[in-house]
């Protein structure tokens, strides 16, 4: 298996599990995000992968974001490496071919709440707080913060948020949307994989589709976005997985899904 910077990766059944994992606060360095762009382009190729929980390491922190040490001497060429980076490594993550869900089990700050944003689904423990802090200190949220924070939670409270720097606790951000879930202390990962669950049961060929239009609202008009969606009802008939659903209902069994 392969090696990846500040990631740990273990594979559960059809679930990848991703552990940010550089103590003490998990931040992200131009190595780790090159990596996990790397690492879902891979799991992209793995045909027995369904799903992808995301999580930090310790008790305390999720993923603080980018370390301000390397912006401190503002090097233009250093801050364009590390926003082309990020930008990179969380749109692959947006677009990873199955169900990507965010385990937060501490604070997300920054570009580690970028990264959970990233993610399909979001499940927050009990004590996690979120913000994009970025403007207090002369900068703004750049891989994906400005644009996937107000979809979730609408312009107001994403202004509350980036404008005012207001940090959220998981309450606030399961009333406002932020989050799908909260948890107890110490759940969220054993949450996300209930749910990763789920998406076993799931044909992976219609969740990719699927995952494609829903996140294709975002960006075109629905008189676009309709005919799309019959294109692709249509082409899940040239896939094993739609014989294997329609069958296995039709005679009582648990679907054998071949993602083809």
């Amino acid at each position: 298996m392969s090696t990846y910077t500040n990631l740990k990766l273990e594979i559960s059944g059809h679930t990848a599990i991703l552990t940010l994992s550089n103590p003490p606060a998990n931040t992200w360095t131009s190595a780790a995000l090159a990596d996990l762009a790397r690492l879902v382009r891979e799991l992209n190729t793995n045909r027995e992968i369904y799903s992808l929980v995301v999580t930090g390491e310790g008790e305390k922190f999720f993923s603080a974001g980018a370390d301000l040490k390397a912006f401190a001497d503002g090097d233009k060429a250093v801050a364009l490496d590390m926003a082309r980076r990020f930008g990179e490594a969380f749109e692959t993550l947006s677009q990873f071919r199955g169900v990507s869900i965010a385990a937060v089990n501490g604070y997300a700050m920054g570009g580690g709440l970028e990264c959970a944003l990233a993610c399909d689904i979001r499940i927050a423990e009990e004590q996690a707080q979120m913000a994009l802090p970025e403007a207090a200190v002369g900068l703004l949220p750049c891989a994906g913060g400005t644009q996937l924070l107000p979809w979730l939670v609408g312009e107001g409270w994403a202004k509350r948020m980036i404008l005012c720097g207001e940090r959220v606790t998981a309450e606030t951000a399961l009333r406002i949307g932020l989050v799908e879930e909260v948890v107890a202390k110490g759940q969220a990962k054993q949450r996300a994989l209930e749910l990763a669950q789920q998406v076993d049961k799931q044909s992976p060929s219609s969740v990719t589709a699927s995952k494609k239009l829903i996140q294709g609202a975002r960006n075109n008009p629905l008189a676009l976005n309709l005919p799309v969606e019959r294109d692709l009802f249509m082409g899940l008939f040239e896939t094993e997985d739609q014989k294997e659903g329609v069958n296995a209902f039709l005679q009582k069994r648990a679907a054998q899904w071949k993602n083809a």
